[in-house]
């Protein structure tokens, strides 16, 4: 199905697994690549010598075009983009709006730019600097989300700019891609759905707790940063919402120790970072350790099974998901599913 992601990017299949951090890494990547989708490399947490060397294993595992998610306010910013550069990735994506400067080294170098937005607005913004794509995320997207379903931001975006949007929130299966493209979208974006695939890294007994909710087990909190968060409840969201104020900073101190010993992460640096997030935001300063330590809490559980200890962010379609393809038999069928989709709007009777 060719469209003008597929065009933009060289991949087979107009759809994109999302850079969920402590998930998407090089093997998941690299499943998703030659299963003919765009992969996203999830880099936030890497330090610059790992995300080269993670960019080489994906590279040393596929052929096909993938790309790197990177944060637009990390202070080495520029050094990722070299490095994407260097190694020849063909996409960069974004979580915030990247500045001016960095779109238009990334465009110069050959990159396709795809930042990822919550509102109308941003998406302006960052076609007007020069993306090449954007990637809109309603709010039935997982992590940190908005208040708009996808299903009324999704055309607001499409009817402001000029360039390729990529549907994400909400998406799981082939009718979704075709009502997607229905919409003027060129295409969708997934995370838990790729995240609950045999290819994904994340433990077994994790994903065995995303396999049993149901779509009111997944909530949007502001406990954990007080920014909107869609993730699966949990003791420790439980946790949280129920603490005052001083008990949920002393959780957070606690919590910042073991981020700043597993990640090397200065104290100065910690609250450089926090000091940038409260930019803005009506935040205490518990829930700005809390954001700068949410990396540690996701990796609690992607990675060491802890979900009694950290969060796990989740679409709302974990509740409609039940079971874990590979990524070869999840695109396939996603593929065929849209295809008979649209054979059905024309059958006769």
């Amino acid at each position: 199905m060719e469209t003008a992601l597929t065009r933009l990017t060289g991949v087979r299949h107009p759809v994109v697994q999302t850079g969920m951090g402590w998930v998407a890494g090089p093997r998941l990547v690299s499943a998703t690549a030659n299963a003919g989708a765009l992969g996203i490399l999830a880099s936030a947490t890497m330090t610059l010598d790992q995300l080269r060397a993670a960019v080489r294993e994906v590279r040393a595992r596929t052929d096909a075009p993938f790309g790197v998610n990177l944060r637009a306010d990390a202070a080495d910013a520029g050094e990722r983009v070299r490095i994407l550069v260097e190694e020849g990735v063909r996409v960069a994506s974004f979580a915030l709006a990247p500045s001016r400067e960095l779109i238009g080294e990334l465009k110069e170098a050959g990159v396709v730019v795809m930042p990822t937005v919550g509102a109308r607005r941003h998406a302006e913004k960052v076609a007007a600097w020069g993306a090449d794509a954007v990637l809109v995320q309603g709010t039935e997207g997982g992590g940190h989300t908005g208040e708009v379903a996808t299903t009324v931001l999704l055309p607001q975006v499409v009817d402001a700019v000029d360039i390729p949007v990529v549907a994400a929130g909400g998406f799981f299966d082939g009718r979704g891609l075709v009502a997607a493209l229905a919409y003027g979208a060129a295409g969708v974006a997934m995370g838990t759905r790729f995240l609950l695939t045999s290819d994904s890294t994340v433990p077994d007994a994790v994903k065995a707790r995303y396999l049993a909710a149901t779509v009111r087990d997944v909530t949007v909190t502001r406990a954990v940063d007080g920014l909107p968060h869609r993730m699966l409840r949990t003791e420790l969201v439980d946790a949280l919402e129920r603490s005052g104020r001083v008990r949920g900073a002393l959780q957070a101190v606690r919590r910042a120790a073991g981020y700043r010993k597993l990640s090397g992460t200065s104290w100065r640096r910690m609250f450089q970072d926090g000091r940038a997030l409260k930019h803005g935001k009506d935040l205490t300063w518990s829930q700005v350790l809390l954001a700068a330590n949410t990396p540690m809490l996701l990796r609690a559980s992607m990675v060491d099974g802890r979900t009694d200890l950290g969060v796990m962010a989740s679409g709302q379609v974990a509740g409609v998901i039940d079971d874990l393809p590979s990524c070869a038999e999840l695109v396939e069928r996603i593929m065929k599913e849209a295809e008979d989709t649209c054979r059905g709007f024309t059958a006769p009777g």
